[in-house]
């Protein structure tokens, strides 16, 4: 049983992972204590490999099924051919993070092995909660909480970076034949994904506006998690607002260009978590 990689090597390898791939995670980790930051890179190599397999030539029902049996092997302590787990592994124990979580994370990226429209909010708010929502709810538990309100506010947290994601994403998705807007919200405004137009800058004005009112309702999340966790989740908020903030901007053409926060701004970010007086202990 079990890898022959050592736990130290598994944290570097979850590391460069994080450093490499996670553009707007990343930067927020830094806030954190070298334990903590350690467990969000492993989440986070999780996450991404997760994500990895449902894309691609390579991605299939077959392999989405393998990854989840490695999941299960991993949870057990015997861990597969993959120098994520033994991390991995340590990390859920260490933070006592609910196995359930993963297997929604898998459950919700295996929806994009093929391609799909979704029709109503309520489905894509499922979709959101799989793939956004559940890791939320992972990190809280890294970040620490004692209230069981901050389950409910990381859930809607969650919503928020996705329905910002989908927004920045469209082009992309539409490219590979997903299309996440509902066709319900598509055919209110009239709009075209493909073409950018007064309907479709209304359809995601209104989309925005959604995804505005979860960033507010999720808000009190930040005083519940741990005090020294506090400026990393302020952080990691701010980024994705930011990304929002300059979608509105750029007058919803995300057509031509993605949009996207500069790493002098991330940067600016962290530096105002770290000043701002509301997080000194």
């Amino acid at each position: 049983m079990g890898s022959a990689i050592t736990l130290e090597a598994s944290y570097a390898f979850c590391r460069r992972i994080a450093r490499n791939r996670a553009r707007n995670f990343y930067y927020s980790f830094l806030l954190l204590s070298p334990e903590q930051k350690d467990a969000m890179c492993a989440i986070y190599a999780f996450m991404r490999y997760s994500d990895d397999i449902s894309e691609g030539a390579a991605a299939s029902r077959q392999a989405i099924d393998h990854w989840r049996s490695d999941l299960d092997r991993a949870l057990t302590g015997d861990y597969p051919a993959n120098p994520l787990w033994p991390a991995f592994h340590e990390t859920v124990q260490r933070f006592d993070i609910p196995h359930q979580y993963f297997h929604e994370m898998i459950d919700g990226v295996s929806q994009d092995l093929n391609a799909r429209q979704i029709q109503t909010f309520d489905e894509l708010y499922r979709y959101c909660y799989q793939v956004a929502s559940v890791v939320g709810l992972t990190i809280i538990h890294i970040f620490g909480f004692d209230s069981p309100d901050a389950l409910p506010l990381a859930e809607k947290c969650g919503i928020a970076f996705q329905l910002t994601n989908i927004l920045r994403d469209i082009r992309e998705d539409s490219e590979n034949h997903r299309i996440y807007i509902p066709s319900e919200d598509i055919q209110r405004f009239g709009a075209n994904l493909a073409t950018y137009d007064a309907n479709f800058i209304e359809l995601l004005r209104f989309e925005a506006a959604r995804a505005r009112a979860y960033y507010d309702e999720s808000r009190p999340l930040i005083g519940l998690v741990d005090k020294n966790s506090r400026r990393s989740l302020w952080a990691l908020i701010e980024i994705y607002r930011r990304l929002l903030a300059r979608i509105e901007r750029q007058n919803f053409n995300v057509l031509d260009r993605r949009a996207r926060v500069p790493t002098p701004e991330k940067l600016g970010i962290l530096a105002s978590a770290i000043l701002r007086p509301r997080f000194k202990t």
